[in-house]
């Protein structure tokens, strides 16, 4: 069944979107999806910071479309009391390489039945060698990362559980500062910075199959992203 919102433009439509993305890092499921993309384009103006569960996960959703775009289908979003949203407004194709089609055409004048002169070899490895200059991957970026972990319950021993997930050890992660943060009923929850590198760590990823799982689990209930800002 579709998830719906209403009027998210108004305060008490973002208070209720900010109250549902309180224990959610995406609008459904546990990856960015075409529904976040439909809440994200019927939003008129970026969220106040006010809304902090909405600010999260807006400049989340702005990050990834500016990085990499969105390729998940969701399980579908309504979205009352708002411009109808078309599909052009959430697609995300991917950029066309058009350095590679100005080196396919570059090749279509070059007459491969003739002799090539000495002039024709040295504009051929000029070319080659702008077109691989041009391509080359460039260092990947950095972001730096909030996330609230949460317990079993008031019994959960706290340190063992941070010594679990800090025991986590993935190229490209690096644990920083952390503090425990009441929740209430005696219960308190981990918040700890990470650092990831981009191309190497997905935090999407590191949740669902290192710290939700055994034997971090007997500790961690549930992590949430609360932050997520490029450095």
């Amino acid at each position: 069944m579709a998830v719906a919102f209403h009027d998210i433009n108004s305060a008490v439509g973002l208070k209720k979107l900010d109250d549902y993305l309180l224990a959610r890092s995406y609008i459904t499921g546990y990856e960015a999806s075409k529904d976040d993309l439909i809440v994200h384009a019927a939003l008129s103006k970026p969220p106040s910071s006010e809304f902090v569960n909405v600010s999260r996960w807006y400049n989340h959703i702005t990050a990834l479309l500016r990085i990499s775009g969105v390729s998940g289908q969701g399980s579908g979003v309504i979205v009352e009391g708002s411009a109808p949203i078309t599909e052009e407004a959430v697609a995300t194709p991917p950029v066309a390489d058009t350095k590679a089609s100005a080196a396919e055409d570059d090749d279509d004048d070059v007459d491969l039945f003739g002799e090539e002169t000495e002039e024709e070899k040295k504009a051929a490895e000029e070319r080659a060698a702008s077109i691989k200059a041009s391509t080359k991957k460039k260092e990947s970026g950095k972001s730096s990362v909030l996330l609230d972990v949460k317990p079993w319950d008031d019994e959960t021993d706290m340190k063992k559980l941070e010594e679990a997930v800090r025991s986590v050890h993935i190229e490209g992660l690096h644990w920083g500062a952390s503090k425990l943060v009441a929740v209430g009923y005696g219960i308190k929850k981990l918040q700890i910075m990470l650092t990831i590198v981009d191309d190497l760590v997905s935090v999407d990823t590191l949740i669902e199959e290192q710290l939700t799982v055994e034997p971090i689990n007997e500790y961690v209930q549930s992590c949430d992203i609360v932050a997520f800002n490029k450095i």
